[in-house]
């Protein structure tokens, strides 16, 4: 689900609502009442809980002139924790750490790939699954705009749920110094659907809510493709949820993390200082040498 989750948790604006009858329910409009559901939404209100969220689907390409293709099944986790935080401009807070997986597997069979024919080029390369960490932020009662936080849903009825898109443009991090004038630079798309029930989500006495969640993303093709600069996309449409505990991960995901990402069954320290780290950044050091890709021989 890449780096974009955090924002998608934490975005402001107006909230239009229906409340159903809970007594001393959170309000949406009230900023502490807005982090709060933000939180609950997000991980945890019990600093240092974990949280999994799990979804899956498919990746498809597109390209002028020709059909899309069914490139990959795609299966995604990220464990995470919260904690209180505090800022003197901003507030009260929280912080969230995760860490956070994307396999690529095979569209008939469901295997998570160690190759792939490529196609376009006849080329078979080396996948590289996402294993991003970490995947860090923070959220205040008062924005990064300056006004005070609330929170970005719709509510009717027992039910509630919030859309979010993000349209991404930005130096790639594989590109040169030049890429204003050549090219190069990042364009990507992450949309974002939550949802879950109106109880779990504004019971002051419940310290996480029930969340089903929609991604889909449209990017430039993978790195680790070898696309060369040929026309075209990739996307992917998922759907999930946040987990009871991580033991209802699928057996897919459990062997992976077992065998290739044994740290990935915790969040990362609460305290965590380190710079947040995307798919592209993870290629990077791989390509440099500076992180080791998994042995899948």
């Amino acid at each position: 689900m890449n780096a974009y989750l955090k924002i998608a948790l934490s975005a402001l604006g107006a909230v239009v609502i229906a409340l159903p009858a809970i007594a001393d329910s959170l309000d949406p409009n009230d900023p502490d009442d807005a982090l709060t559901i933000g939180r609950k939404i997000g991980c945890s209100t019990v600093d240092g809980e974990p949280i999994t969220y799990w979804w899956h689907g498919n990746a498809y390409s597109r390209r002028q002139g020709e059909k899309d293709r069914l490139l990959f099944k795609v299966e995604g986790m990220n464990v995470r924790a919260c904690s209180t935080v505090e800022d003197e401009q901003r507030g009260k807070g929280y912080k969230l750490v995760s860490r956070e997986i994307l396999l690529y597997k095979d569209p008939q069979t469901g295997e998570v790939l160690s190759t792939w024919d490529n196609p376009w080029t006849g080329e078979t390369v080396d996948v590289l699954h996402v294993a991003n960490d970490p995947v860090n932020f923070s959220s205040y009662t008062i924005g990064r705009d300056g006004r005070p936080a609330t929170w970005t849903g719709d509510i009717l009825g027992h039910r509630w749920w919030s859309t979010t898109t993000f349209p991404l443009w930005y130096p790639n991090p594989l590109g040169g110094e030049y890429q204003k004038e050549i090219g190069g630079t990042y364009h990507a798309t992450e949309m974002f659907n939550f949802m879950g029930d109106v109880e779990s989500l504004l019971d002051p006495e419940t310290t996480t809510a029930d969340v089903q969640v929609g991604w889909a993303r449209m990017s430039d093709w993978l790195p680790w493709m070898m696309m060369n600069g040929r026309e075209g996309v990739i996307y992917m449409h998922t759907a999930g949820r946040k987990l009871d505990s991580f033991d209802q991960i699928s057996d897919t995901m459990k062997a992976e993390i077992e065998q290739h990402y044994p740290e990935y069954t915790a969040p990362p320290p609460l305290d965590d200082p380190r710079r947040n780290e995307t798919s592209w950044i993870y290629y990077q050091k791989i390509r440099d040498g500076d992180r080791i890709a998994p042995d899948r021989e």
